[in-house]
């Protein structure tokens, strides 16, 4: 039987997975970075200008949203450590997408190099 790092590493053996050193570059060129971490994980911080699809609804949302279900978009995936974005990577190339990134390390990797972390702003209750 087949445990869920066995599913992780099967996916990582077929992706694209680039390294955080890379990743800056990969996102300026890509069309859309979207972190497929828990709607609570992204408020609590994300990559700038990333987009949050969580990981169980990824393939439903780029199926029904025209602007996102172009193939030859250029998409970088990221999550908490690379897991879920691995398998979200080999998901969306098995629809038929052809240009998809999963950044290494996942988030917990790019606040390790020191790079900046965007959260949402709350209102102030003043």
């Amino acid at each position: 039987m087949k445990t869920a790092h066995d599913l992780v590493m099967a996916a990582k053996a077929c992706i694209h997975e680039i390294e955080i050193t890379a990743a800056d570059a990969a996102m300026q060129a890509a069309d859309v970075v979207i972190d497929v971490r828990e709607a609570d994980e992204f408020h609590a911080g994300h990559l700038p200008g990333a987009i949050n699809i969580p990981r169980g609804l990824l393939e439903f949302k780029l199926s029904n949203d025209p602007e996102l279900a172009a193939r030859e978009r250029k998409l970088v995936l990221y999550c908490k450590n690379s897991g879920r974005s691995a398998l979200a990577a080999q998901s969306l190339q098995a629809m038929g997408y052809l240009q998809v990134l999963s950044i290494a390390g996942g988030f917990e990797a790019w606040v390790a190099a020191e790079k900046p972390v965007s959260s949402p702003s709350l209102p102030s209750f003043d």
